[in-house]
């Protein structure tokens, strides 16, 4: 019996593994998180930021409301996955500005719209509302994990592309001119769409579907 339940424990958990790094992507499949994703994409630093941080308050407040499901009056849920949100995102934004003020500075708005990230909420409200902690830290690591590593390979080639640099290192010989379309708006929607393209025709994803696989 000890030996059925963890193999079905191990299988759920490679699926929910498998569909958020992958199947059910949340940017790449479910189109969520757009402004955080077009917003602090154009430099490595300020995605890795947002990617921890992002990861973190997603992990944490997955663990706090699953562990208090039972206690959460269904009326009142949005407004609790609000104020849990909102304090590991101020621990968040502390510590950047604590350790990191140059990081702290660029991202400026973008740290407070995590708390308003329909990936969060979306997660807390599908999965963790329903299931134990374990899998709910295992659903939203693996999707903050799987924001986190679309953030980075957007960055990477933005900022490569449009300031000639990685970690703000130059990268670039010096014959090179730096596209600054890259670093506005105009770049990040087109390496996001073509990173859409990518991803979906890997994961194979119906795109009349996709939009609706996170609920």
């Amino acid at each position: 019996m000890d030996l059925q339940l963890k193999k079905l424990t191990y299988t759920k958990s490679f699926r929910i593994l498998r569909s958020n790094l992958w199947k059910d992507h949340p940017v790449a499949c479910g189109v969520l998180g757009m402004c955080l994703t077009l917003g602090v994409s154009n430099k490595v630093a300020n995605a890795i930021a947002i990617g921890i941080g992002f990861t973190f308050v997603l992990v944490v407040t997955a663990a706090t409301i699953s562990a208090l499901r039972n206690l959460i009056p269904k009326r009142a849920r949005v407004i609790i996955y609000m104020i849990i949100i909102s304090s590991f995102v101020i621990i968040v934004d502390r510590v950047l500005k604590a350790f990191f003020p140059t990081v702290s500075e660029a991202l400026g708005p973008y740290i407070g719209l995590i708390i308003t990230s329909c990936i969060l909420v979306g997660r807390l409200e599908e999965f963790s509302m329903k299931n134990n902690v374990y899998y709910s830290v295992l659903d939203a690591f693996a999707s903050g994990l799987a924001f986190a590593y679309t953030l980075f390979i957007l960055a990477v080639i933005r900022e490569f592309f449009g300031f000639g640099t990685f970690l703000d290192m130059k990268v670039t010989p010096s014959w090179w001119t730096n596209w600054v379309v890259m670093g506005m708006a105009p770049g990040a929607f087109f390496v996001l769409s073509i990173y859409l393209w990518v991803m979906r025709t890997l994961a194979r994803v119906d795109p009349l579907k996709a939009g609706h696989l996170h609920g």
